[in-house]
């Protein structure tokens, strides 16, 4: 067995650390390019930013007792947590937004926000804020929100969660026009600054969920290992039981040699390659070894396959 080359305690401190790192960016999206311009988006930051705009309460408290609410019904209704990291998420993003509000210097947020109008602060705050999101899921965190009510719907009927999450945020977005807003400065915002805000709320959520998905589709993207060694027994336990990965082990003749050989395949994120070679070279540096990338992969520790609700019944 070769020599522990990352413990599962500095392996939870990366996703710590990275689950920071998108929190952070996700916060810097809203409070430096979104709230200076009394822009709106979906969700609970959302629902959030319009109870600032209207009564000065910042957006960390709406938004830290909104998700707890939905964290305590999500408890008891879906029957279970969302796990620390969504607790730790949320009281870091709750924190963070109302700090960095008065930490930024008002120079850089004139120079970066204001003096670049809504429209690119619109755009830079939501590759921020998608960016961060993204991050924060590879990691298996969660910002909580909108989704814990999208997965109570669908648990008693057959609505989509994407669409759920989709027509809450127009619904969020669209109930700007109904509530007075209030620039930092006391000033009332006027109807037509009401509506071009809606236009850009729009923008803005497209905007995160297409660099969403681009994060996240890079990030889960999977490749499939052969590997060829004398020394295949152990690599495959040292797979199996520290990087806790499935290990196939084939039957295999080099045509050449004319000798059997075991062929250890193994499939996992792109993420983990480069640990898993470390492991390899470990055990066996003259280890031959195929790497292909591999469109989709489904089943346990993968992507599920979705079907039809009513055919499975059936």
């Amino acid at each position: 067995m070769p020599a522990v080359i990352k413990t599962n305690i500095w392996v939870h401190i990366k996703e710590y650390v990275l689950i920071t790192v998108g929190l952070v960016a996700y916060v810097l999206g809203w409070t430096l390019f979104l709230v200076p311009n009394n822009l709106i988006g979906g969700g609970v930051t959302g629902i959030a930013s319009i109870v600032q705009y209207a009564t000065g309460i910042k957006i960390g408290y709406t938004y830290f007792v909104v998700n707890i609410a939905l964290l305590i019904a999500a408890l008891f209704i879906l029957g279970k947590g969302f796990g620390f990291k969504t607790v730790y998420a949320i009281i870091l993003t709750s924190i963070g937004m109302n700090v960095c509000q008065d930490l930024i210097p008002e120079s850089i947020v004139n120079i970066l926000a204001l003096e670049n109008g809504k429209l690119m602060s619109t755009i830079m705050g939501g590759i921020l804020a998608g960016f961060g999101i993204g991050m924060t899921m590879s990691q298996g965190g969660s910002t909580g929100g909108t989704d814990i009510i999208a997965l109570i719907v669908n648990k008693y009927r057959n609505v989509s969660p994407g669409r759920m999450i989709l027509w809450m945020d127009v619904v969020i977005i669209m109930s700007s026009l109904l509530i007075p807003s209030y620039t930092a400065e006391g000033a009332l915002v006027s109807w037509a600054d009401k509506i071009t805000t809606v236009v850009y709320g729009f923008i803005l959520v497209v905007i995160v969920s297409t660099v969403l998905d681009l994060y996240l589709s890079g990030s889960k993207q999977s490749v499939q290992l052969f590997i060829l060694s004398q020394k295949y027994e152990q690599i495959a336990d040292a797979i199996t039981k520290d990087l806790h990965r499935g290990v196939t082990v084939l039957d295999g003749k080099g045509w050449y040699t004319k000798n059997s050989v075991q062929v250890v395949m193994v499939i996992t994120r792109k993420t983990d390659l480069n640990l898993l070679l470390r492991y390899i070279n470990t055990i066996d540096k003259d280890a031959f070894v195929s790497v292909s990338s591999v469109t989709g992969v489904y089943g346990k520790g993968f992507d599920s396959i979705k079907g039809d609700k009513k055919q499975k019944k059936a």
